[in-house]
């Protein structure tokens, strides 16, 4: 049997601030009557707090909008997932911690409304943002569907991002953006790059203009595309995804030969890595097979 995964990206443009989140209240309802039987609803990076591009100081704007999480505003976004039945990816939060620092932080609701996952941008786009970079990755389970992660924008463009993700297990990777620059165009490839070398699916969605650049893509666990947004308009994607391809993947190999995650022998010795004042462990690589891709 299948497990197929029924997601909706919102390309849209990012949202005036509302504190009531009204505005997200209809377009979520709008996005799931148009497709009804959705399981995962995706918006863009801080698709909630549009502006902060014109500000002239995108710290203090995003300083006067962040709140601690949990807080008032994910509880009204709770509200929401529960309402609709429907596991939702509102973008990410601008979150103030106890001691002052700035984070990027995506959340994740449950249908039944209950935080499922907290994740912090671990690269900010710099000097550009003013976030500060948060220090771990996470993967989670959506019972009767799978394992998925999240990861936000310019983490893209660090291998350690995904791979991590993927060695705790996340079939799935939801990779939300804001991109306003040229570089998109090498986005592209860095998600299918994603998708390629930890066999995940690898969904990146973009905000739309006239802020955002769009392009939208979303990547098979083999490179594939399986549908790229052609412009910046705005746009609502359907995508249903089978999670077992992922599986199919990893054991028959990417083109029917490679097996990445097959690569290390219990037996062979840590492989350093200068870079990190780290190693590569090959028995705790080979763990992730033996605890059934858990962290």
């Amino acid at each position: 049997m299948s497990r197929r995964l029924r997601c909706v990206f919102a390309q849209h443009s990012p949202r005036d601030p509302d504190p009531t989140l009204q505005q997200f209240r209809s377009e979520v309802a709008a996005a799931l009557a148009a497709n009804p039987s959705t399981d995962v609803l995706v918006f863009p990076e801080v698709h909630l707090f549009g502006g902060a591009e014109k500000s002239g100081d995108e710290d203090a704007w995003y300083r006067s909008l962040a709140e601690p999480i949990p807080g008032e505003r994910t509880h009204l976004l709770a509200a929401i997932a529960r309402e609709h039945g429907v596991w939702l990816l509102p973008g990410s939060l601008p979150e103030l911690d106890e001691g002052g620092a700035l984070f990027n932080t995506a959340v994740v609701f449950s249908p039944q409304g209950d935080l499922a996952d907290i994740y912090r941008k671990v690269f900010p786009w710099r000097p550009a943002e003013p976030w500060t970079s948060g220090s771990s990755f996470s993967a989670f389970d959506a019972p009767g569907l799978g394992r998925l992660g999240v990861n936000i924008c310019y983490d893209s463009w660090y291998p350690e991002s995904t791979r991590q993700i993927a060695w705790f297990g996340a079939e799935a990777v939801f990779n939300i953006v804001k991109t306003t620059t040229p570089d998109r165009a090498q986005e592209l490839i860095l998600a299918r790059a994603n998708a390629i070398t930890n066999q995940v699916f690898y969904l990146s969605l973009n905000a739309a203009g006239p802020v955002g650049m769009g392009r939208s893509v979303f990547v098979d666990p083999q490179g594939g595309v399986i549908y790229e947004s052609p412009d910046a308009q705005e746009e609502t994607i359907p995508i249903e995804i089978d999670l077992d391809e992922v599986t199919n993947t990893r054991e028959t190999g990417t083109a029917g030969t490679n097996r990445m995650w097959s690569q290390f022998r219990v037996e062979d010795g840590p492989i350093a890595l200068p870079a990190y004042g780290g190693s590569i462990e090959p028995l705790r690589w080979c763990e992730r097979e033996q605890n059934g891709h858990r962290a």
